[in-house]
């Protein structure tokens, strides 16, 4: 028993060092001015017209771009569930496998081929066609969010179709349930599980990004993650940022919460 106890060592050291030290620090700063009194300044600029837009403008483009990767993971998921095992793991393999390079670079090849003059644009003017003229704009960002956040909403949703048992679907159907209300009594309540996992997965990354904003808006659309990042890196203010930055835990608690009520198996996040 010992043994195992220890086994947990280097886990607990990484939790502690890169997780509950850091979000203690955040607390300490967002809660504390300069000086280090206690004050309610930092989060309450949170009020403050500028950032409210950058925050509006962030939950938009969140919400946006979770609807997109839901409407276009379920289809996909459902596909990759009815193949073979060889078959779906091949696919799967295929999907995920831009995740494993850098997260910057996959947004800067967006920005390669969005730009004026980039290589989208060059095949259209080849064409003879209209050219796009996107980038900057607040659909680049959200192309880039579903790109790049678009695997965290199949996972969820295939792992949960497929703990889906055929016996199940199979009686519907002998019941004399037609695809369309099988899916709908059957599929779809049994899925909600990964539903919420993948929503969570893609919601709180795409709410509290910065990188995608700078790159595909140009620095021209401010989301809330930008602000917060303008005051640690520019500003130099920490407390500022901490501050911003425990409103943003709201929206994530919020989200562990919702997870926790209805996947309290973990079955939409076991893949």
């Amino acid at each position: 028993m010992k043994n195992k106890r220890l086994l947990a060592g280097p886990y607990l050291f990484w939790a502690v060092s890169f997780v509950v030290i850091p979000l203690l620090m955040i607390f300490y700063y967002g809660m504390t001015t300069e000086t280090g009194s206690f004050t309610w300044d930092n989060i309450a600029r949170t009020a403050m017209p500028e950032n409210l837009k950058a925050l509006g403008i962030a939950l938009l483009l969140a919400f946006v771009s979770t609807v997109i990767c839901l409407l276009l993971a379920y289809p996909l998921a459902m596909i990759l569930s009815r193949k073979n095992v060889n078959q779906s793991s091949f696919i799967v393999l295929i999907f995920i496998l831009p995740m494993w390079m850098n997260f910057l670079l996959r947004t800067l090849a967006w920005q390669t081929l969005l730009e004026k003059t980039g290589v989208i644009n060059s095949i259209l003017n080849i064409l003879h066609l209209p050219s796009l003229d996107i980038i900057n704009t607040p659909y680049a960002i959200v192309l880039g969010m579903v790109y790049n956040f678009l695997p965290f909403m199949v996972l969820p949703i295939y792992n949960s179709l497929c703990k889906i048992d055929a016996d199940i679907v199979s009686a519907a159907r002998d019941l004399g349930a037609n695809a369309f209300q099988t899916f709908i009594k059957i599929t779809l309540p049994l899925t909600v599980p990964g539903i919420i996992s993948g929503i969570t997965m893609v919601f709180v990354p795409a709410l509290t990004t910065f990188v995608i904003s700078d790159l595909l808006g140009g620095g021209k659309i401010l989301l809330i993650g930008n602000v917060i990042e303008q005051a640690f890196k520019q500003s130099s203010s920490w407390n500022v940022g901490s501050g911003l930055s425990l409103v943003l835990m709201i929206f994530i608690i919020a989200s562990m919460a919702i997870v926790a009520k209805y996947d309290k198996d973990g079955e939409g996040t076991a893949f």
